[in-house]
């Protein structure tokens, strides 16, 4: 499964690109402390966002500094720390959820110990840093499923949530509802007493609180969104069947992703394969609106057949019989609401203690009415310690307008560095990697950690990496980019 270095990129036809530095670009760092997490589950990590933006300027970032705990900092324009508030965890003690708001930010940190499980809230003041006393979200049993925690896109609204379970099947969701300030809006119960045994259920919240579950049931075969609201006890319910039985072979959700939209518009993904053979048979998209009398749009299925997998060895210069370890990794919306949905091959290489693998991307287009517009596949070959697990490799993208960018951290063409691609909207096209010029270390310790990588605006990102330089620290890094 190992693949060489050279990369290729493919749509429609084929074309083999070189990289380049970007053209011009103007780059400022400073020195940035960060402690390497220990992950207990490499492929879902809890928080994978580590720096958010503001919309006045500046970012804040949650940073690991040490095993006592982490910080929460806020940065100006010219990367100047204007405070720093630490927030120490014990032992039994991991971060559940970063978010910031208009007015402040909100750390959760879940709790396990002999007696509970609690998510614990803090919230820190945007101006000073000044941090409030904790806040209990919710609680339940040591032996109970892990409870979990959702907000709102703009950060104004966090769901909390705790299982009821009978002989380890879920029964129900008691969810309690908080505004900004973390004062209780509605508590309320999801039933799945008619669900059967096998199923899977996520819980969002919107900008106005309302609540949308989202529920893979019927043998993973049926996709279900059912809407809460504050102000009403009605539920409303829209469904779509994702499997069955195609050409005599039984296809169920083998992998979904989903993302709420600041207008409570619900898009969701999903990969599905053959019960039987474990084959990838297709992606499937749907868009669920709840606006007004509600509508959903069901997006013509994307079969993964042999021709498809015949361009993914072509693009890969690669000799796969199937498609094997691709997981959906996110939904992209630009403000013609044209979506792009991400998947990535990801593997450990045997055991526990066995490198990680991160290779190729697979974006598939659509347009604003949810029709397939085209697809491609980016090729990548990033290894890391299982350490660090995907933290440093994989990629971060964002869109602007008809233009998706995506970094990767790779080491091309001898030269190791961050990369940026292009990749045209409308038409999928992608630009050959540019360099941003950083000269990112390659010895065996941490040298870039994805997790603090943002986009500000089109033409700047935030990012930390260390250089190929006799110094050892990482550095917070602002990269100016001319488009």
């Amino acid at each position: 499964m190992r693949l060489n270095f050279l990369l290729s990129v493919i749509f429609l036809g084929h074309s083999f690109l070189a990289p380049t530095l970007a053209e011009a670009q103007k780059t400022k760092s400073v020195p940035f402390a960060y402690l390497p997490e220990q992950s207990y589950d490499r492929y879902n990590q809890r928080v994978a966002q580590k720096t958010l933006p503001l919309p006045a300027g500046g970012f804040l970032i949650l940073a690991h500094k040490s095993a006592e705990g982490y910080a929460v900092e806020r940065y100006d324009n010219d990367l100047k720390r204007l405070w720093s508030t630490e927030l120490p965890l014990t032992s039994e003690e991991s971060i559940e959820g970063f978010t910031r708001g208009s007015q402040q930010t909100t750390v959760v940190v879940y709790r396990k110990s002999s007696a509970a499980q609690q998510l614990t809230a803090y919230t820190l003041d945007l101006k000073t840093g000044q941090k409030n006393p904790g806040k209990k979200l919710t609680e339940t049993g040591p032996r109970d499923r892990r409870p979990g925690v959702a907000f709102s896109p703009d950060g104004m609204y966090t769901v909390a949530w705790r299982y009821l379970t009978r002989n380890e099947q879920i029964k129900a969701i008691i969810a309690n509802v908080y505004n900004a300030q973390l004062a209780p809006v509605k508590e309320r119960t999801y039933d799945f007493h008619d669900q059967g045994a096998f199923f899977s259920t996520t819980v969002h919240v919107g900008n106005d609180g309302t609540q949308y579950v989202t529920l893979l049931s019927d043998q993973m075969k049926k996709l279900s969104v059912q809407r809460y609201l504050n102000t009403s006890p009605e539920v409303k319910v829209m469904s779509v069947a994702l499997g069955g039985v195609f050409g005599g072979q039984e296809v169920m959700v083998f992998d979904a992703k989903f993302s709420l939209q600041p207008d409570s518009t619900l898009y969701a993904a999903a990969i599905c394969t053959e019960r039987k053979t474990g084959l990838y048979h297709s992606l499937k998209v749907v868009r669920f609106d709840f606006a007004g009398d509600g509508d959903m749009k069901f997006a013509p299925e994307v079969r993964f057949s042999p021709e498809y997998l015949a361009e993914v060895n072509k693009a890969t210069q690669g000799t796969s019989k199937r498609l094997e370890d691709v997981y959906l990794s996110q939904l992209l919306l630009n403000e013609d609401k044209q979506l792009v949905v991400i998947a990535q091959k990801q593997y450990e290489e045997g055991g526990e203690y066995s490198p990680i693998h991160s290779q190729e991307l697979h974006l598939f287009g659509y347009n604003e009415f949810l029709a397939p517009r085209w697809h491609t596949i980016i090729n990548k070959n990033q290894v890391a310690p299982p350490a660090e697990a995907f933290t440093s490799i994989g990629f971060r993208a964002a869109a602007f307008g008809p233009d998706l960018q995506i970094l990767t951290e790779e080491t091309i063409k001898a030269k190791s560095d961050l990369y940026v691609r292009h990749v045209a909207l409308t038409t999928g096209a992608v630009q050959e990697p540019k360099g941003l010029g950083l000269k990112v270390a390659t010895d065996h310790n941490l040298s870039y950690v994805k997790d603090f990588t943002v986009w500000p605006d089109a033409t700047t990102i935030i990012g930390v990496s260390r250089p190929s330089k006799k110094s050892a620290a990482l550095m917070l890094n602002k990269i100016i980019v001319k488009q």
